[in-house]
């Protein structure tokens, strides 16, 4: 244990944390953020951007490898965020160039029922209305409740004045 905190005292270990583990540790948002959209509808993915961050992880890939001393971890960081930027650009491909309108609204209204059916609790039933708009204070009134016994409304909408 002494020579691990008398190692962890040194320059060169207080230098490697501040240059070379912070900027990958922070770059690892990309790669995270990337996976986690890999489940989302490929309509919402942008094909500039995936291009861009595509090749902006492939040249500092080689970037990582040059550097001395080797920053492994940036390199893996990047690597990942490659993969998933390919992934994604595959999608975004298959989406908008291959598939057909048809297979595109197939798509789309499976997406919409799968997402539906994973949060039941977050899209209540919905009730026709079997009767005429209501006219009465009271009508109205019930009208209301039942809307908020599905719906949590915030209550205090008052506008705060601005600096």
């Amino acid at each position: 244990m002494a020579v691990v905190l008398k190692y962890m005292r040194t320059k060169e270990f207080r230098d490697w944390i501040t240059r070379y583990f912070y900027d990958a540790v922070a770059n690892w948002g990309l790669p995270l953020a990337a996976l986690g959209d890999l489940k989302k509808n490929p309509e919402i993915i942008s094909g500039k951007m995936t291009l861009a961050l595509s090749i902006y992880s492939c040249l500092f890939m080689r970037f990582a490898w040059k550097v001395i001393p080797r920053n492994l971890l940036l390199l893996s960081c990047h690597m990942t965020n490659e993969v998933a930027q390919l992934t994604q650009g595959a999608r975004f491909i298959n989406y908008h160039y291959v598939m057909t309108d048809e297979q595109r609204k197939k798509y789309h209204a499976e997406f919409v029922d799968e997402e539906l059916h994973k949060h039941p609790e977050d899209f209540p039933k919905a009730h026709p209305i079997l009767h005429p708009p209501p006219y009465s204070e009271l009508e109205i009134q019930k009208e209301v409740e039942e809307f908020d016994k599905y719906y949590e409304v915030p209550k205090d909408m008052s506008i705060k004045p601005g600096i």
